[in-house]
């Protein structure tokens, strides 16, 4: 089995246009989430998420480009040409025939599905673009990514909500691990705040009015948020031959289903994705010293999540540090595993764990640390990045510092 680096990264999210701001804002616990800017938002009653604000997809694409591009694609290619620029890497040849890409997705084109639902219903048009179609489809943005870098190895979308990025860079690892992909491109893309994304949500009542406060006893909901995380995963020796800077080592992932409710958590399928990523990496679990949460800021994800950690991790529960940074950048749904695990890039590579901000008031159901308001410099050799969906989907992903 090969083992597995990551050579490039980049985001676009509420937090910053790229990763070193994005870095930025997360070491200082800025909140990226504010007021909606959109149409027809005075009829929402959820009137805050975290925006991608001064993102101008006029200027970076051309017409044409727009026409085919939904905004969670253009995400995906700003994000992806951050990536590969710093992996510098040149597809071409063996190279380009044996990569791909695997990213996640929850909605795909939601922006599309809801301008072109307002065309035919309330302006009663019979007609639509005839790109509808592939503006919209989940796996646009992977397509376009591999058309824009000569990808012609394996290429496809995950789609399992929450854990979509989480599910897709698993199988990113499982290509190059098995020798298959030399390289491959993964993450996540989301775009789900127009109208009809955000009045979909809003029928769940799990949405803040305010601000998301994972861990904090005086929690409210979650928030949702945009943007995507790509990052290059390549093969160790293929990244040190080339003398690549390398961020951290993919060491394991593990998925389970938790096979008992559509929405309400489980906290043995947690327990088992988390163990199952550890013994998958070879990791001992004292070794870990920081957890990406999935932390949405509900109730029921919070303190399930914290008592699966506490199952886990037995005594070592009380060393680890465990944050949720959904409450700088809110809820990506497909994309938030991707953006998250910048967060444990951080960690492994720079000795900054992000904070959990907005926490007011301990909740002991979650009496972790959770490294609440203030980040934190501590050099950690091991990561966990958590990811758990509706439909009790769970993927765990296992990074460890080289």
């Amino acid at each position: 089995m090969k083992r597995v680096v990551i050579t490039g990264a980049g985001t676009i999210n509420a937090l910053g246009h790229s990763v070193p701001e994005t870095f930025a804002a997360m070491r200082e616990g800025i909140c990226g989430i504010g007021p909606l800017d959109m149409r027809d938002v005075d009829r929402l009653s959820i009137r805050i998420g975290a925006q991608v604000r001064g993102f101008d997809g006029d200027a970076r694409f051309d017409r044409q480009q727009r026409t085919l591009y939904d905004r969670f694609t253009q995400f995906a290619l700003t994000a992806a040409q951050e990536a590969v620029a710093q992996s510098g890497l040149e597809f071409d040849g063996d190279l380009a025939g044996r990569s791909g890409v695997v990213l996640g997705t929850a909605g795909g084109g939601v922006g599309t599905w809801d301008d072109n639902y307002r065309a035919v219903y309330e302006e009663r048009r019979n007609r639509v673009h005839p790109f509808t179609v592939p503006r919209l489809m989940n796996n646009a943005a992977a397509a376009h990514l591999s058309m824009a870098w000569n990808l012609q190895g394996p290429s496809f979308t995950v789609s399992t909500a929450c854990a979509s990025s989480n599910h897709a860079m698993a199988q990113a690892f499982a290509l190059v691990r098995s020798g298959m992909a030399p390289a491959m491109l993964t993450g996540g893309s989301e775009a789900m705040l127009c109208f009809g994304g955000v009045k979909a949500w809003e029928g769940l009542r799990v949405m803040s009015h305010d601000a998301c406060r994972p861990f904090s006893r005086d929690r409210s909901g979650m928030v949702q948020g945009e943007g995507a995380g790509i990052f290059v995963f390549e093969e160790y020796e293929h990244a040190r031959a080339r003398g690549a800077d390398i961020h951290c080592e993919v060491a394991g992932f593990a998925m389970t289903s938790d096979a008992s409710d559509i929405v309400m958590p489980s906290r043995d399928g947690a327990v088992r994705a988390m163990r199952g990523a550890l013994a998958d990496a070879g990791i001992a679990l004292e070794a870990v010293g920081y957890i990406n949460a999935h932390g949405t800021g509900t109730a029921a994800n919070d303190r399930s999540e914290c008592a699966a950690v506490r199952e886990v991790f037995g005594d070592h529960a009380e060393n680890l540090m465990i944050s949720s940074t959904k409450s700088m950048h809110g809820h990506l749904i497909g994309g938030t595993g991707a953006v998250e695990l910048l967060a444990c890039i951080m960690a492994l590579r720079d000795g900054v764990i992000a904070p959990t901000i907005g926490y007011r008031e301990p909740d002991p159901e979650c009496a972790l640390d959770v490294v609440p308001n203030m980040a934190r410099e501590t050099q950690v050799d091991v990561a966990l990045s958590n990811a758990f969906a509706f439909g009790g989907m769970n993927a765990v992903v296992a990074l460890r510092a080289i």
